[in-house]
């Protein structure tokens, strides 16, 4: 299982985000344009100091992405569209694709994806954080895959 941001543009999300997946041995896509640099010290606070342990690739777009991309399935997440997040069935090398914060997964790249799935939210509620969107699908997915291997933890 990878993680793939398109084009995220809060620091502390991105942080944290490299923390669960320091944490987990998650590889993590970055997909630019970024916005923020990689040195803003808001990102590494975020971090802390596990950015050596973060398998991290970044791209300078999102046709270099695709074209480089080595995994299976992308499955990526909405706050719009898609089939509910609980019939999602992790599969060994999903890349699991979120979309920037304030504007979302753009329609022609989560057209790209292999599947689309959405956490109904509550009207009037935009959406999640985007660290914790990441979590919960992680949280999700991972016992299953771990599961299915016969793993524990």
């Amino acid at each position: 299982m990878e993680i793939i941001l398109f084009e995220p543009e809060i620091p502390p999300n991105t942080g944290n985000i490299a923390r669960l997946s320091a944490g987990l041995g998650i590889r993590l896509h970055l997909v630019e344009p970024l916005g923020f640099s990689i040195a803003d010290k808001d990102l590494k606070r975020a971090g802390l100091d596990y950015w050596p342990y973060v398998d991290l690739r970044v791209w300078p777009d999102w046709k270099s992405f695709r074209d480089g991309w080595e995994g299976g399935r992308i499955i990526a997440a909405s706050a719009r569209r898609g089939e509910h997040y609980s019939l999602y069935a992790a599969e060994e090398g999903d890349g699991l694709l979120f979309g920037p914060e304030t504007r979302g997964l753009p329609e022609s790249v989560a057209e790209e994806a292999d599947r689309v799935y959405r956490i109904p939210l509550r009207e009037g509620v935009r959406s999640l954080n985007l660290a914790t969107t990441v979590g919960f699908f992680l949280g999700m997915a991972l016992p299953r895959l771990r599961a299915a291997e016969g793993l524990a933890g």
